[in-house]
């Protein structure tokens, strides 16, 4: 029990900080990205930590296991660098006892990951998805802050407007620059105007932005000239957006599996449990990696090591991939790739084994 202790807080201690790094490298990233989105409007800024938080679940089911992974590999490390595991396997401590102690607190990693793939990650998308739902239902000009160009409609047209009342339905100085292509060529229409404001045609349901009191100008690519016109009013129709149907990543797991499952679906339930499966096998390859020389460092197969993992992990990827387009049979789908590399990591776990039978009846 002793053994047990020391080496599952030896890991657990590793995995937890490893975790805890690769987690804020990958929030500070993708932050960036978010508030890029919402300089220029894409994001509220509002929304910001609520989708990062929705998000972190996603992230952790990826960082836990390749976490654990070379947690055994530096804490393992340690062990042989130091000696320790000397000492021990000189104790009577076999490699299948070593299995064991690690596989221990490896399980509690895989209940997580489990916990996270299966429950807690599409729930975080759903509400990521219901949060951008309702902000792309919105029309864009609700999206505007005073005093800022903003692009919309995926960056072919930009506003800018000098005051927005706190209800954001009516505006005052209003800028406009809206792209088209017509006939091969680019054009360019300018709108300015004093005011405007939000109207909701009631027999269509379209929502128009009216404009009051300006000017449009129509500018050619090539044309010397540009066409001026003068308004009283002038009506532009807002971007609709239909409703968008839930994706398979955002469904709860039961969803999943109360009704017959489309191609689409079955992929999406075979990655959510590929993740658990995936924590044992890596393991296991993780053991014979960590065994160094103690004069070559526990990082000598660190970097090998990370390599073979990340092709496992692309594997499954791409294999998902193929069974959602239907280019893979769903009955074979992850389980080849689980498979091959449960073989690959059962042939490093007991290759030392086998050389050193070998070696004694070649004697």
């Amino acid at each position: 029990m002793i053994v047990l202790r020391y080496i599952t807080k030896e890991l657990l201690n590793t995995w937890l900080a490893i975790s805890g790094i690769l987690l804020l490298i990958i929030v500070c990233e993708r932050f960036i990205k978010y508030l890029e989105q919402a300089a220029t409007g894409g994001i509220q800024a509002e929304l910001l930590f609520a989708i990062m938080g929705y998000r972190i679940p996603g992230f952790l089911e990826m960082i836990m296991p390749l976490a654990l992974f070379i947690g055994i590999l530096l804490a393992h490390g340690r062990l042989y660098v130091d000696s320790e595991m000397t000492v021990l396997e000189a104790c009577g401590m076999s490699q299948h006892q070593l299995l064991g102690y690690t596989m221990l607190p490896a399980l509690l990693v895989a209940l997580l990951v489990s916990l996270f793939s299966i429950w807690l990650t599409p729930m975080g998308t759903a509400k990521v998805e219901d949060i951008l739902h309702r902000q792309d239902s919105m029309s864009g000009i609700n999206r505007l802050a005073p005093g800022r160009f903003q692009v919309l409609n995926n960056g072919d047209r930009t506003a800018y407007v000098e005051t927005v009342l706190d209800d954001k339905s009516f505006m005052n100085h209003v800028f406009i620059a809206q792209r088209s292509e017509k006939d091969g060529r680019s054009e360019m229409t300018l709108l300015l105007a004093d005011q405007g404001h939000q109207h909701l045609d009631e027999k269509s349901g379209k929502r128009y932005l009216m404009l009051s009191n300006g000017y449009r100008y129509e500018l050619a690519a090539g044309q010397p000239k540009s066409r001026i016109m003068k308004y009283e009013t002038y009506g532009i129709q807002m971007k609709s957006h239909d409703a968008r149907a839930s994706k398979e990543r955002a469904q709860p797991t039961s969803v999943l599996l109360s009704h017959d499952l489309n191609i689409a679906s079955k992929a999406e339930w075979q990655w959510r449990i590929s993740l658990p499966l995936l924590v044992p096998v890596v393991v296991l390859m993780a053991l014979p990696l960590a065994r160094v020389n103690p004069r070559q460092g526990r990082f000598m197969r660190l970097l090998p090591g990370i390599l073979l993992y990340l092709l496992y992990l692309a594997l499954l990827i791409a294999a998902c991939g193929a069974v959602e387009d239907g280019n893979l049979s769903p009955s074979i789908g992850v389980w080849q790739v689980h498979g091959l590399f449960l073989a690959i990591a059962l042939v490093m776990f007991y290759w030392r084994g086998l050389t050193q039978m070998l070696r004694g009846r070649g004697r």
